[in-house]
């Protein structure tokens, strides 16, 4: 009786492994194909007046990068306006490596003091 039910577990467990890995393997592909090499991301620097005012918090940013690897246009999803302002100016020294066509993706910024 205590081999059969070992026998039981031991098939469950290797299928739950088997469509863990499977779920898993096909939730990583799409991510992994539209995703560009970064070739140089500056950190934006924390802004004086926030730091003074002991602001933090969380920017986001949805990107649309271009062919060549610039970043063509930001679209402000949430943030502060001190903080965005300092993420939008140091988007435009960002570079991507070159596709065949344009990318859009979301970026996070943490500023913390």
């Amino acid at each position: 009786m205590i081999l059969v039910q070992t026998a039981k577990l031991a098939r469950i467990t290797a299928r739950a492994s088997l469509a863990m890995t499977i779920f898993l393997t096909v939730v990583k592909l799409p991510a992994q194909e539209g995703r560009r090499k970064l070739l140089s991301n500056p950190t934006p620097p924390f802004p004086e007046i926030a730091r003074r005012m002991h602001l933090a918090g969380v920017v986001k940013v949805q990107v649309v990068i271009a062919t060549d690897g610039k970043i063509k246009e930001t679209k402000v999803i949430g943030g502060h306006p001190l903080l965005v302002s300092a993420v939008e100016d140091t988007l435009k020294n960002w570079k991507y490596a070159p596709a065949s066509s344009e990318t859009t993706t979301q970026l996070e910024f943490n500023f913390h003091p």
